[in-house]
């Protein structure tokens, strides 16, 4: 997407430096990277809209928050099957499952003594794919957990 608001700077490269998040409508270049129309479709973003998918990406930023999308893609699962699944522990996961819940991308349904969580809406599974085969295709930078050492 291209940002056609004034609010937006970029540096030299292109890049977002720095968005003013005063209360106005941003418009944007709105294109599906799939779609064979070539014409721009231009609609205003309200700012409201903006900071709830800041908040959406927010909750899938967190690797383990990410697994748990993944699983939940194939189909609903309590927290000891994600526990099983994932080798992770069980106060871990349902942290993470309250993030997930309180952003709305789960929804947890009782069933008898436990609770089946699924997402919510399948367009966040596909946010979360998206993402992990765009990290799949990008290289690899150095790990900052290991610098490089000089000598």
């Amino acid at each position: 997407m291209r940002s056609v608001c004034n609010n937006v700077r970029f540096t030299s490269e292109g890049a977002p430096l720095s968005l003013d998040t005063g209360h106005h409508d941003c418009t944007v270049d709105a294109r599906a990277p799939e779609s064979h129309d070539s014409a721009e479709i231009r609609q205003p973003i309200p700012h409201d809209t903006l900071v709830t998918a800041g908040e959406l990406l927010r909750a899938l930023s967190a690797p383990i928050r990410i697994a748990i999308v993944l699983q939940l893609r194939e189909s609903a699962r309590c927290v000891h099957e994600l526990v099983g699944a994932l080798g992770v522990t069980q106060p871990l996961i349902s942290q993470h499952l309250r993030v997930l819940k309180t952003a709305g991308v789960v929804r947890g349904d009782r069933s008898g003594r436990e609770v089946l969580y699924r997402l919510a809406d399948d367009h966040l599974a596909h946010i979360v794919v998206d993402a992990v085969a765009h990290a799949r295709e990008a290289p690899h930078a150095p790990s900052r957990a290991t610098p490089d050492k000089e000598g």
